[in-house]
């Protein structure tokens, strides 16, 4: 069972940038793609971007391409997703997940098994 926790959430005013972080506690944190995903009020849940395994690989929603940026370190079982040039229509809440399988590359949220709880992201006009 791989648990997560996100951090680095908050207010930003739009322009602005954060950087959010996840921490898994599974020690084999290196044989798991990462991936950021997010979700606003009354809206589905969409992908944000995907880090293999390695950190060789990534994938991001076209839209973000360019702002937003994900990367990971194995030694500290974290992944970051760096946000820059916020938008009012980035606010959402931010979940960083794993697929149940290891060595498996998916930007799908259905192939994706284990969730953080999440944190908000609220960026102001």
């Amino acid at each position: 069972q791989v648990q997560l926790v996100e951090s680095g959430g908050g207010l930003v005013q739009a322009g602005g940038s954060l950087i959010l972080s996840c921490v898994a506690s599974e020690r084999t944190f290196s044989a798991y793609t990462m991936g950021w995903f997010r979700q606003a009020p009354g809206k589905e849940r969409e992908f944000v971007a995907a880090i293999s395994w390695s950190g060789r690989t990534t994938n991001y929603a076209d839209s973000l391409k360019g702002r937003f940026t994900i990367s990971r370190d194995n030694a500290k079982n974290t992944v970051f997703l760096q946000m820059n040039s916020l938008k009012p229509e980035d606010t959402a809440v931010y979940s960083c997940a794993a697929p149940l399988e290891t060595y498996y590359f998916s930007i799908q949220s259905g192939e994706y098994a284990y969730w953080g709880q999440g944190t908000q992201v609220t960026v102001s006009s």
